[in-house]
């Protein structure tokens, strides 16, 4: 039995030191953090707002989650407040509520730093870390990717759902978020949303793919609206793909960013803007929908300064759309 025991423990030693040293080799990950040990208080926050608020409690790595019903924004009980993707190259991470935006973290390292970002408070990725830090404000705003509806007027993002279930998966090469929204209502009815997010190693952007359940008459995305920046929109930058580009010192720390989001030409249905964000409204076919974003920032490994630049990258990136 003496035996048994100590083969296993060296067995188990060996899948750890192996599992980690794969870990190091990676070049993308996907990550998604909850809070256990902890509870739900109802408090009224500074603002005057009262909802729940997760309060003690450590951060702990899951690869799915059914979002719990007490959960909104500021919660405080799941990791840097939703899913999280990265490259080499560049981070993302949504918002798992009910703003469901997509908010950009900025890289200064080509590590997987993910399961690091966050666990020391909520403010700490706001503030400059050796790895990078939180670029984007994206406010009431589309952020950067994020799924909307166009009503004529304005773009109305996944708000009201009956039920949010996420997934993660990371991998070497590529990683994926995966996240079903039941009942999103919308239009007047009630639709199911799957979707996926998924990051390649060496690339800047996040492929999002999104299945409906009914029709809709169109998918909005865009990027959210700021002062001082350009915008540009390349037709067929590459066979059947258009873009949309903004360039400028957008960024929480008055630096230069490039955001990006490529669509399919005939899917295109309108770009148009609202008081906070650069739309584009599309036309999904068979109630699918795939498009790209992507960004780079000034400080990451790209070093773009100017539009010129940012496009020069993104010509280069061409290859990851699939």
């Amino acid at each position: 039995m003496k035996n048994l025991i100590l083969s296993f423990l060296l067995l188990l030693a060996i899948s750890v030191h192996v599992n980690s040293q794969n870990s190091k080799n990676f070049n993308t990950q996907a990550y998604l953090g909850i809070k256990e040990g902890g509870e739900w208080t109802w408090v009224t926050k500074s603002s005057g707002k009262q909802q729940y608020e997760y309060q003690g409690g450590k951060f702990k790595a899951v690869t799915e989650l059914t979002v719990d019903e007490k959960h909104t924004d500021h919660s405080f009980d799941i990791q840097f407040e939703g899913p999280g993707w990265e490259s080499d190259k560049i981070g993302y991470r949504l918002y798992l509520d009910w703003r469901n935006a997509i908010d950009i973290f900025g890289k200064k390292t080509n590590k997987m730093v993910l399961h690091h970002v966050g666990l020391d408070g909520f403010d700490s990725y706001h503030e400059m870390q050796d790895w990078g830090v939180d670029v984007l404000k994206v406010g009431d705003a589309l952020g950067i990717g994020s799924i909307a509806f166009w009503d004529g007027k304005k773009a109305i993002r996944v708000e009201k759902t009956d039920n949010i279930f996420c997934a993660v998966k990371s991998g070497k090469k590529s990683s994926e978020v995966k996240i079903n929204y039941q009942g999103w209502e919308i239009d007047n009815k009630k639709t199911d949303l799957t979707t996926t997010l998924k990051i390649e190693a060496g690339s800047y952007l996040t492929q999002y793919s999104i299945d409906l359940t009914n029709e809709l008459s169109n998918l909005a995305t865009g990027i959210v609206k700021l002062p001082d920046t350009e915008i540009k929109i390349i037709n067929e930058i590459k066979p059947g793909w258009s873009c949309m580009i903004t360039f400028g010192r957008q960024t929480l720390q008055n630096d230069n960013l490039g955001m990006c989001i490529f669509y399919k030409t005939n899917q295109l249905l309108k770009q148009t803007e609202d008081p906070n964000s650069h739309v584009l409204v599309l036309k999904p076919k068979n109630n699918k929908l795939t498009y790209y974003f992507g960004a780079a920032w000034e400080q990451d490994a790209s070093g773009i300064k100017t539009m010129d630049d940012f496009v020069v990258l993104l010509q280069s990136q061409i290859k990851y759309l699939k």
